[in-house]
């Protein structure tokens, strides 16, 4: 009797934890005066030189986030806020280039173990806010575009499973080690009349 009650709240743990690993966020394009004012200050200095400056509200299925989409220096920037104007992390567009080649080779072992056929689909370089790095060094280091210790490497990957093809969010350390993966959707396309 109190093994099969273990056994039942276990079991139910453990789905809520598999659940709690897709990646449900959709996004929304916003204009500026939707955008936290804190946020704007942040990177003011940022967006004068910068070209097709897009804001979006980030809606998850735990919480709301801010993020400003543009293009300097022939790079793809994406800053993203909390609903409070705190910034949360700064991510660039990159190639596999881009990264230093034992670093992309622990990657990809890694995901060659876990997938039988993989394709990354976009792969970024993200500057998280550290407990150690205040808001200012963060910035200036993203816009910099420094290979850090502190940074991670944010990659979406269509990966061939048995069961068909799943696409995953992998994130990555400045080493290569795994910190984690989920489940990622496909993106909202409501917009498309048929």
């Amino acid at each position: 009797m109190k093994y099969s009650f273990f056994l039942t709240i276990a079991s139910f743990l453990v789905s809520f934890h598999l659940c709690g690993q897709a990646k449900y966020e959709r996004e929304f394009r916003i204009t500026k005066s939707q955008f936290p004012e804190q946020a704007l200050t942040w990177i003011a200095e940022e967006l004068k030189d910068a070209r097709r400056v897009r804001f979006y509200k980030e809606i998850d299925s735990a919480r709301v986030s801010y993020e400003a989409k543009f293009k300097k220096d022939r790079l793809h920037y994406s800053v993203e806020f909390n609903a409070q104007g705190e910034l949360e992390d700064i991510e660039l567009l990159i190639e596999e280039v881009d990264i230093p080649r034992e670093v992309y080779q622990a990657i990809e072992n890694y995901i060659t173990g876990e997938c039988s056929r993989f394709k990354i689909r976009r792969l970024q370089q993200q500057y998280p806010m550290t407990m150690e790095r205040n808001t200012e060094a963060v910035i200036r280091d993203a816009f910099q575009n420094l290979i850090l210790p502190y940074i991670n490497y944010e990659l979406i990957v269509s990966c061939r499973k048995d069961t068909g093809r799943v696409e995953y969010e992998y994130l990555f350390n400045a080493e290569g080690s795994f910190i984690s993966r989920r489940i990622s959707l496909p993106p909202n396309y409501d917009h498309i009349l048929y």
